[in-house]
């Protein structure tokens, strides 16, 4: 009908003209316009498939561009032969609906049509969800491109699942969602599974757009991928309008994190305000008299939960160590409980539960495998503090905590290059996750500020089919880097910084240290004083301390010549003192190039966090996904930098 067809160009219109005021190309773009020599790019024929008809952005050609507005509402007269035959296709898509299928082009996971514009432009009017349309994909010139990686994760989401309507917009994603189904990517996935995920996203969407209109800028795959992290997918089907619609308020700020790195405030020292919480001068004062008052018969009560007794971990003992230390320092104001059997989300779950009817007020977990538990229980529980030690897992809910052990790698890397009697020192680390890179590169600027010439042989405990011990004896290194910690029930003693001696006896010469008694400390009494301010909803609040807070520290062996000491001690009061950092100045990596110039300021926080990349003298590399132990894939499967993944 004539009237149908000017009420779709009425629409046109009012898009045209909010382009053109805008500065915008008011019609629907061409994609021969858009790609250099998009004729010369390979195809691949994908075939017949329901096509969500946002995700139709364009034309092929240019031939039909000017017939419509970015919005795909005709805008040519009404009295014209396009008007006629799109009402004709109106009429007929009322009674019969639209049964021939379209010809598009997908690129970069959109769509161009070849044939069909006018049936888009009927669908999209109708308010319908998808149309048919046979396609053929066009792929990039340049997959290798890092620029691609996005493309590249949803190619192998397509392989495993056919669904073009869930577009996530960064690097990981992908993968995230397969492993919220502990599925792998590129792997068929069951049909039940596929269906219930392609009507658990249309659901929501439907929902969310409404909700997130003018108020943010989340699409709906990743919000949708936030929700499915949180909740999962077990009660999407049957779920009601009004229970979907609570949920989302509840992770409101979970998805609106994903804005940008403006969400995120990383605090460096403790008396440092989180940018975003309140500033009132008298807040600490008047929340000290009005706010809760701690005392022996009504203690601030804190739980921490473990994945399993300390005594099998130097990672949790040091924790336990902070925990028993709060109880001593705060006698009768604060008191500390402890759950060491959270090996599970389901175990860490009881346990949380069994804290929070306990009445705790603040809840630790001390793994970032813990994390995604740890949220869903504080948007459980929204009264209650919760806090985990990570970094760079950002959430509103859950605070997280971590130390900036690079600067203590840094003084070792120094001391290593000093006493070495070769041009070569050891590196053993853990797993690739956030912060271990900057660890291992900073420990190579400290051994290189000592000795220019000094490489650092770097392996990695966690790769499977591989022992360290050999990779070290080959390189000919004695004095390496190793773990932390000595296990609480090992004898061992390849941890901190050691030589391997002629004889095969190991000599320990210094360790960096957690004092995770004193970060507790701090924390807690920010809480007795009232400083614990609240912050926005839209905040996530990393605390990042280290060697000028006291909670990183280094401790040397009392065999070491004197000048060692000297040189240790020297090098720790100017980090203290903030006037020593290796990641000012000039840096090179691994290819020669380099990342900032001789006169350069310190590098940003955030670039040091996620590095992915290794120091100029640095001999080995980051290890592959596939090559690591199963316990060192879900490690980095949570907090792992972005190198890891598999090609």
């Amino acid at each position: 009908m004539q009237d149908d067809y000017i009420k779709a160009r009425k629409l046109g219109q009012k898009q045209y003209r909010k382009d053109v005021s805008s500065g915008r190309y008011p019609y629907i773009p061409s994609l021969e316009f858009l790609v250099d020599h998009v004729n010369k790019l390979t195809e691949v024929p994908v075939g017949l498939v329901e096509i969500p008809l946002s995700m139709i952005t364009g034309t092929r050609t240019s031939g039909r561009q000017q017939a419509f507005a970015t919005n795909f509402m005709p805008i040519l007269e009404p009295n014209s032969e396009f008007a006629n035959k799109w009402s004709a296709l109106y009429d007929s898509q009322i009674v019969e609906g639209i049964r021939d299928p379209i010809k598009v082009y997908e690129y970069l996971h959109r769509f161009y049509v070849q044939e069909g514009n006018k049936r888009v432009s009927v669908s999209k009017f109708v308010d319908s969800y998808s149309i048919l349309g046979n396609v053929t994909r066009i792929m990039p010139s340049n997959m290798e491109d890092e620029s691609m990686r996005v493309y590249s994760e949803f190619l192998q989401f397509y392989e495993s699942t056919s669904l073009y309507e869930i577009d996530l917009s960064y690097p990981g994603g992908y993968q995230k969602m397969a492993d919220v189904f502990s599925l792998e990517l590129g792997k068929p996935w069951p049909i039940e599974l596929v269906e219930k995920l392609k009507g658990s996203f249309q659901l929501f969407e439907k929902m969310y757009v409404g909700k997130a209109e003018g108020r943010i800028s989340i699409s709906s795959s990743d919000a949708f991928l936030t929700y499915l992290t949180i909740y999962g997918i077990e009660h999407m089907q049957g779920i009601s309008r009004t229970l979907l619609s609570k949920r989302i308020d509840k992770i409101w700020s979970e998805i609106m994190i994903q804005q940008g790195d403006d969400q995120i405030a990383l605090v460096k020292d403790p008396d440092e305000e989180a940018p975003g919480t309140s500033q009132q001068p008298s807040g600490g004062i008047m929340k000290t008299l009005f706010g809760p008052q701690y005392s022996a018969s009504h203690p601030l009560k804190c739980a921490f939960c473990y994945e399993r007794p300390a005594s099998n971990s130097s990672w949790i003992y040091g924790h336990e160590l902070g925990r028993s230390a709060l109880d001593s320092i705060f006698s009768g104001q604060v008191e500390t409980v402890k759950y060491d059997d959270c090996s599970s989300d389901e175990k860490l779950r009881e346990a949380i539960d069994s804290a929070c009817a306990d009445g705790n007020e603040m809840i630790f977990t001390i793994s970032p495998k813990q994390m995604e538990e740890t949220l869903r229980s504080a948007i459980h529980y929204p009264k209650v503090h919760f806090l985990n030690c990570s970094i760079n897992l950002s959430h509103p809910k859950v605070r997280t905590y971590y130390g900036r052990m690079y600067e203590a790698k840094a003084l070792m890397g120094a001391l290593a290059a000093s006493l070495s009697k070769g041009m070569d020192v050891g590196y053993v680390a853990d797993y690739p996750i956030y912060g271990t890179v900057a660890e291992i590169n900073a420990f190579a600027i400290g051994a290189a500020m000592i000795n220019p010439d000094v490489k650092v042989h770097l392996s990695w405990s966690s790769m499977k089919d591989r022992d360290w011990h050999d990779d070290m004896k080959k390189a000919g290194v004695s004095v390496i880097s190793g773990q932390d910690f000595i296990k609480p029930d090992s004898a061992s003693r390849e941890y901190g910084l050691f030589r391997i001696n002629q004889d095969g006896s190991i000599a320990n010469l210094a360790t960096p240290v957690w004092n995770w008694g004193k970060y507790y400390e701090l924390i807690i009494r920010s809480v007795l004083e009232g400083r614990w301010e609240e912050s926005p909803d839209d905040v996530a609040v990393n605390y990042w301390w280290g060697m000028s807070a006291g909670v990183i520290d280094v401790i040397l062996s009392e065999h070491l010549p004197y000048y060692s000491y000297k040189l240790v001690q020297s090098l720790r009061n100017a980090t203290v003192k903030d006037t020593l950092n290796p990641f000012s100045g000039e840096i090179h990596d691994q290819s020669g190039k380099t990342l900032k110039g001789y006169y350069s300021g310190l590098l940003d926080s955030r670039d040091i966090i996620t590095m992915d990349w290794l120091n100029d003298n640095v001999i080995g590399s980051l290890p592959r996904l596939d090559e690591l132990t199963e316990a060192g894939v879900e490690t980095v499967r949570v907090s792992g930098i972005l190198g890891t993944e598999n090609n």
